[in-house]
């Protein structure tokens, strides 16, 4: 509806609920002057009904209001809008300290009474239209009309306050990129094929990435002209009574505002809180859309489930495009690596690159295009874009590159620590073989994009596409150090688990703490480092009970996510021997690290010390004939170092 018409529809509203009040209170006056003998005022003929109902005649048609129905509420109504109403009530009570509705006056005064209208289950209380106060009786106790419906009659369009506490309104997004508007119209299609009168289906978008279900929820409720809100479970009432009475005000306000709800299962649940949303999901009576990361198991009722995926690598790439081409960026190739390690979604390039051109000198620029959607100034010789720094493709890349690593960044901290990379491949003291294998690891990271979308490997196997790695090797050989010198040549966050930690004993836990660590460390691709592996990886075990089989499945569940995984998911064990040779078969690179020679052992201590540090000397070849590994080295040296200091 446009603006003039919605301003001709509130004026023809306006009139018609006007004519509809005073009919009522011609009713109530007839009533008082049968017992004053006055003359009671005469009422106008209605008004024409415009192509757009009246609020009250769509209130009747929305919850199938009886005629009687319909007159109890324009009585209330007229209570609150009309000071002459109360007047007549109190007159008809015969007690000016009752001036408001009642059942009672309702059954004495208003046409086509039935007491059906007073039953817990009737459309005026199940749809909490009026309410009934508890001072009386249920006849002669105050009944008042609900303050969202007063407001709906008179033409306004306001979330019910009580609901406004717990909803956000969700706007449709820009134009989704088509995978995602593909879904889209997918959830048009189920809920427009549904008859009329029945209940449409529950949706349930899957995935990590929420912003991207919301939108695609949006874009589909917009192409069916559905408002939609959205609620976190995390605020879902536990209380029976108070769910139940939530889900009528929420029921109520979908038919009156023509919405849907998306109910965000985000995070965790407990078991009162599951509980709640099984029951909200099987028993609510209006559009319901979940977002989840983990498909939900319907009880009763059918859901029909969508797996939200993230961009296409050339969606992503035309989203970098059109964020950075408009204020006059070329890309030139810089955003191939980015769109090669970085797994972002529309909202998260904008953000980047709002960040981006704020280094850059653009700030103006991105606050006028936000602002103006379309309405950009046009470029002349008068008035020139002010903007005239031209990043060299490289300089851009670096810049994306080190914004995406940090907005990307997981919040992993009861699970993983991020380790801060510093050391080189020159600071690593390993045989030629091991550090070629290492810069193999490197470059399979680095063209991955290449060769599975540009020379098309990806479409001959969807397994084994991701990058996995096992260091094995005696504790101190460097296991840890090559994963830092990896991550700082790739220019990626390096994340340690500790996999003794993530392992629980109670059945599915241990997948949910893996499936917690893969989901958010993969937008950034950030390299995993899974240490102590021998807690999940040892020998396959026979099935000889419950935990057995939940033992095997969560390793299968970690290789399988480790072959998804975009980015570089490294394990390393102290004792390869002791991990089952079939899994072993499953990981792409397999560096062994040797403990360190003598002559190793030496030229590690000569690049142990810092250069500050004064070792005039020192005879490391002497030192080099310690049987001990590299990191036993490292902490010697620090040792040393700290009680040379105090002399």
């Amino acid at each position: 509806m446009t603006a003039a018409s919605l301003e001709n529809w509130l004026a023809a509203n306006q009139q018609y609920l006007t004519h509809a009040l005073a009919e009522v209170r011609a009713l109530l006056e007839q009533r008082t002057a049968a017992s004053s003998a006055a003359e009671p005022a005469q009422t106008t003929s209605a008004p024409a009904i415009t192509s757009v109902p009246p609020a009250i005649e769509t209130l009747c048609q929305l919850f199938g209001l009886t005629p009687f129905e319909r007159q109890i509420v324009l009585l209330c109504a007229g209570v609150e809008l009309d000071a002459r109403f109360a007047s007549l009530c109190a007159t008809l009570h015969g007690d000016p300290r009752q001036p408001y509705a009642t059942f009672s006056l309702a059954l004495e005064v208003l046409p086509e009474a039935h007491w059906t209208a007073l039953y817990p289950d009737s459309s005026l209380r199940r749809w909490r239209l009026v309410e009934v106060g508890s001072s009386e009786g249920l006849t002669r106790s105050p009944l008042r009309i609900d303050e969202r419906v007063l407001h709906y009659l008179t033409g306004g369009d306001h979330l019910d306050e009580r609901l406004a506490a717990l909803m956000t309104s969700v706007a449709a997004a820009e134009p989704l990129v088509p995978s995602h508007q593909a879904l889209a119209e997918r959830l048009v299609a189920i809920w427009a094929q549904t008859a009329v009168g029945q209940t449409l289906p529950v949706v349930q978008l899957c995935g990590a990435d929420s912003s991207s279900q919301r939108a695609i929820a949006a874009r589909a409720c917009a192409i069916l002209g559905l408002n939609i809100h959205a609620l976190s479970t995390q605020v879902l009432p536990t209380d029976p009574r108070e769910l139940e009475a939530l889900m009528r005000l929420w029921e109520r306000e979908a038919a009156l505002s023509q919405s849907a709800l998306l109910l965000d299962c985000q995070g965790t649940a407990d078991a009162a809180r599951s509980q709640a949303i099984s029951h909200l999901v099987e028993t609510l009576n209006s559009g319901l859309i979940l977002i989840s990361q983990e498909r939900r198991r319907p009880d009763i009722r059918p859901l029909i489930t969508q797996d939200v995926r993230p961009p296409t690598l050339h969606e992503q790439q035309s989203l970098w495009q059109s964020a950075l081409a408009p204020v006059g960026i070329e890309l030139n190739g810089a955003v191939t690596p980015l769109v090669s390690q970085f797994n972002l979604n529309a909202p998260k390039i904008r953000s980047v690159c709002i960040e981006a051109l704020g280094h850059l000198g653009r700030e103006k620029e991105v606050e006028e295009r936000e602002k103006g959607k379309g309405e950009r100034e046009k470029e002349s010789p008068l008035h020139p874009s002010p903007f005239t720094l031209h990043p060299s493709p490289f300089e851009l890349q670096t810049l994306l590159w080190d914004i995406c690593r940090v907005q990307t960044r997981p919040h992993l901290e009861d699970l993983a620590q991020r380790i801060e990379p510093k050391a080189t491949l020159d600071d690593l003291v390993l045989p030629e073989l091991q550090k070629q294998l290492l810069r193999e690891i490197a470059v399979h990271v680095r063209q991955k994009l290449t060769v599975y979308e540009d020379w098309g490997f990806a479409s001959k196997s969807a397994r084994g596409l991701g990058i996995s790695a096992l260091f094995a090797g005696l504790s101190g050989t460097g296991k840890t150090m090559a994963a830092e010198v990896l991550a700082q040549t790739l220019r990626l966050d390096l994340y340690r688990i500790d996999l003794s930690s993530v392992v629980s004993k109670y059945i599915g836990e241990t997948e949910k703490n893996l499936r917690r660590v893969f989901d958010a460390a993969e937008q950034g691709g950030a390299i995993l480092l899974f240490d102590e592996a021998d807690a999940l990886f040892g020998k396959r075990s026979d099935v000889k009970d419950s935990h057995d089989r939940y033992a095997n499945i969560e390793v299968s569940y970690l290789l399988q996510r480790m072959e998804a995984y975009q980015g570089l998911a490294i394990l390393t064990t102290n004792l390869k021997t002791a991990l089952d040779t079939a899994f072993l078969r499953r990981l792409r690179f397999i560096v062994q690290f040797p403990f360190p020679d003598m002559a190793q052992r030496a030229e590690i201590w000569r690049r142990i010390f810092p250069e500050t540090t004064p070792t005039k000397g020192l005879d490391v070849e002497k030192l080099a004939r310690l049987n001990v590994s590299g990191g036993n080295i490292r902490n010697i040296a620090v040792y040393a170092a700290f009680l040379a200091a105090e002399e």
